[in-house]
């Protein structure tokens, strides 16, 4: 086991490194000048010059790569900024602010908003996933299926705004969507993502419950499970410790690769109502052009993605010995 988990992480080192060589060309190879995108509305010639300087980007572009890649392990000083303690990711253009300090300060609202919403559809997804399959054929998995189809085919954006005009404006069921520290009020900071929580995993409890029942009702055909029916084992005992166990591997995969991908910054959600994550963060970023923000927040995100894809692989492993043994 050590030494698959040994195999992923270099490997994830290295999808990493190439990720970020492929991000920072594509943004600082781009047609538009980041000096000049720094510099400001009002720019003269020798703003401009010294902003070339301090921003290093006046040499050959894999130059400017090797100094912003060790600035992500020893620092490096700008001499309009200062020092950027590693990792360093640069300054924003906008708030003159390290990136890394702007990107930790709004991963708690997408943390928050990430792992509720995936309790939420795992609990719903996974479970009714599995009673359709139990029920393959009859009303309940009729109903299931109807249902996770039109569920996967809605759109945050609307369900958002309707959600928040139903439960919230009319009904006053719940609150409006915000984000408070747990730390501060925990109380609060639930109320406030109870209805992000809602409309974010509505589709993804599809998904789920989709997947779930096809993985069951394939899993409950095998030869292994009718083996441990014939011995007489019983039907919970069947059911948990065969099949389920068989099915839960392509579902863990997904979850894994879906949990990266919102906590890299859940953008349409962030932006629907309004919370202040990664999500928003990178929209704002690409509205003012700020490239640094921006690369920051994208290598996070990849980043997030590569370390969800290590969990997933050593939790298969763990479900199949068949994957640390190949």
């Amino acid at each position: 086991m050590f030494r698959f988990l040994v195999r992923r992480i270099l490997g994830a080192a290295v999808i990493l490194l190439i990720i970020s060589a492929l991000v920072f060309v594509l943004f600082y190879a781009a047609p538009r000048d980041p000096a000049r995108i720094a510099c400001g509305k009002v720019c003269t010639p020798e703003t401009l010059a010294l902003v070339r300087k301090n921003l290093a980007i006046s040499d050959p572009l894999p130059v400017q790569y090797w100094e912003w890649l060790k600035g992500l392990f020893v620092g490096r000083d700008y001499s309009s900024f200062g020092h950027c303690d590693a990792p360093c990711l640069g300054f924003s253009f906008q708030s003159r602010e390290p990136v890394l300090d702007t990107i930790l300060d709004r991963f708690p609202t997408t943390v928050s908003l990430s792992l509720g919403a995936a309790v939420v559809f795992l609990i719903f997804g996974v479970g009714t996933g599995m009673l359709a399959a139990v029920k393959q054929g009859k009303a309940l998995d009729k109903i299931a299926s109807s249902a996770s189809l039109v569920a996967s085919s809605m759109q945050i954006y609307v369900v958002g705004v309707f959600a928040t005009y139903l439960l919230v404006d009319q009904l006053h069921l719940l609150d409006r969507a915000s984000y408070t520290p747990f730390t501060d009020n925990p109380a609060k900071w639930f109320s406030g993502l109870l209805v992000p929580w809602l409309v974010l995993s509505l589709i993804f409890t599809a998904n789920y419950t989709r997947m779930t029942r096809s993985q069951m009702v394939e899993s409950l055909t095998q030869d292994y499970v009718r083996t441990a029916r014939a011995k007489g084992l019983s039907r919970r005992t069947v059911f948990f410790r065969f099949a389920w166990r068989g099915a839960m591997g392509p579902i863990v995969t997904i979850f894994g690769l879906d949990l990266g991908v919102l906590l890299g910054g859940a953008i349409i959600t962030e932006s629907t109502f309004s919370l202040q994550g990664l999500g928003m963060l990178s929209v704002k970023a690409v509205g003012t052009n700020d490239l640094p923000m921006l690369l920051g927040v994208v290598l996070f995100a990849a980043g997030a993605i590569v370390v969800f894809n290590i969990i997933v692989d050593a939790v298969y492993a763990l479900i199949d010995p068949r994957v640390r043994l190949a």
